[in-house]
């Protein structure tokens, strides 16, 4: 028997008993049992010691399965608890964050920069989370507390939080990326397995232009400006009396390094995230790196691999081509999506202190006043929104692009979720390759 709940997200009886099981599932066994393993059905190593034909057909993954994943990667969890105090800002709360929106994976301050796709068989799509307001106010929690009964955890259910997921959903192609299986596209000892028919690709993106303009803002409030370390000179703006430590600027390659390793750690947490649960489920896969970031965003010059399809800049300052965001439906906070520096930051402004903002009094949230704790953060007055401006703008005049020597947007891993053919771990490995969900699996969500 099936049935559908308000959303129209449909599970079977079935589904919802391996649900069950699933919120049971012991996290030290998530961690202590986490391996890739790549080989699916439908799968073929075509030589040497590891060659294995796989006897099964090609299975994607169902519908709650991809849903189940997609919420552990990429889910909203409640309102996060932002950054609590800081001498310097007191009695205002630090004014830090650029979203009020809690996820499964950490971000650093609440800056939240980092997006969603995904494709299979079905297609590719955009999978947004990090503004999306969550069905509880609450922080944290939400999912995985409470009595579990069919299913059913915690406030509103794990079966709501799976179809807020899917109705976050928005198709871009019709059809999965197309990424040739040879070199340079993947790398080689991904070519056979990588975005593998039946599989789900998962491609987490940070926006390192918001990040990198919220990063400045950091330093700015905290007394600091940049220093061009590149060309060896000041950017205007820091030693502006105004800063606490005014004259003594941070180089400006050390924020953009700095910033492109925090949004690392959201996009690898994220992945990882996921990685634990494919165990639980009973699913193969694995996280990696070991595919082209310019061809999937669009930028490997080959008309026929147009990737995501993003809008693509040059500049002979640059050794490599910068893609800068998808039109429409993922754009970065640079050019072309922004007219210049200062359409930029205040479109970052408005993000943090606008409606549905993080510093909103409007915004729900998990305190008992939470209006006014909201209403309590540090504003921009008009001299910090100059100061944050030009040494915006200087970057952007200078290198030619936001940040000026890391990319506009990132990549650092994906996730890849499929059915693993246990033949060929009974084949070629000792017993204990795979985890009873792995064994069972079939059983419990598809039986």
């Amino acid at each position: 028997m099936t049935t559908t709940d308000r959303r129209g997200f449909d599970l079977t009886d079935g589904e919802r008993r391996a649900l069950t099981d699933l919120a049971a599932f012991p996290l030290l066994g998530a961690i202590t049992g986490r391996r890739s393993r790549r080989f699916p059905v439908g799968g073929r190593i075509p030589a040497g010691e590891l060659a294995f034909t796989s006897n099964r057909p090609v299975q994607p993954l169902s519908e709650v399965e991809r849903a189940l994943v997609l919420s552990v990667v990429t889910g909203v969890t409640g309102r996060h608890f932002g950054i609590s105090h800081h001498p310097g800002y007191a009695p205002a709360l630090p004014n830090y964050s650029g979203s009020a929106t809690g996820r499964t994976f950490p971000s650093a301050a609440g800056f939240h920069t980092t997006e969603f796709f995904f494709t299979d068989d079905s297609g590719t799509y955009f999978l947004s989370s990090r503004d999306a307001a969550p069905a509880s106010s609450g922080g944290g929690g939400d999912i995985g507390d409470g009595d579990i009964e069919g299913g059913d955890i915690g406030d509103g259910g794990i079966e709501d939080w799976l179809a807020e997921t899917v109705g976050r959903y928005r198709k871009i192609s019709d059809h999965r990326i197309h990424l040739p299986r040879e070199e340079p596209y993947l790398e080689g000892h991904n070519t056979w397995i990588a975005n593998h028919p039946g599989s789900l690709l998962v491609i987490p993106i940070a926006d390192l232009a918001q990040h990198f303009i919220a990063n400045v803002a950091f330093f700015l409030q905290n007394g600091y400006g940049l220093y061009d370390d590149i060309h060896d000179r000041e950017i205007p703006g820091a030693s502006d009396p105004s800063l606490r430590h005014a004259g003594d600027p941070f180089p400006l390659s050390f924020v953009e390094q700095y910033t492109l390793a925090e949004a690392s750690a959201e996009l690898v947490t994220a992945a990882y995230n996921g990685h634990l649960v494919l165990g639980a489920l009973g699913l193969g896969g694995w996280t990696f790196d070991g595919i082209d970031r310019l061809s999937v965003l669009g930028a490997s010059g080959d008309p026929a691999v147009p990737g995501l399809g993003f809008e693509v800049q040059t500049d002979d300052r640059w050794s490599l081509p910068n893609p800068t965001g998808l039109p429409g439906v993922f754009e970065t906070l640079s050019r072309p999506h922004v007219a210049d520096a200062g359409e930029a930051v205040a479109r970052f402004t408005e993000r943090k202190f606008g409606p549905g903002g993080p510093f909103h009094p409007d915004t729900d949230g998990p305190w008992r006043d939470t209006p006014r704790v909201r209403a309590s953060a540090a504003p921009y007055d008009e001299r910090f929104t100059e100061l944050l401006t030009g040494q915006i703008a200087y970057v952007d005049d200078v290198f030619g692009k936001i940040p000026g020597t890391v990319p506009t947007v990132h990549i650092l891993n994906y996730l890849q979720a499929q059915h693993i053919d246990t033949d060929f771990y009974d084949h070629h490995f000792d017993p204990g390759a795979y985890l009873p969900t792995h064994r069972d699996h079939q059983d419990v969500w598809h039986s």
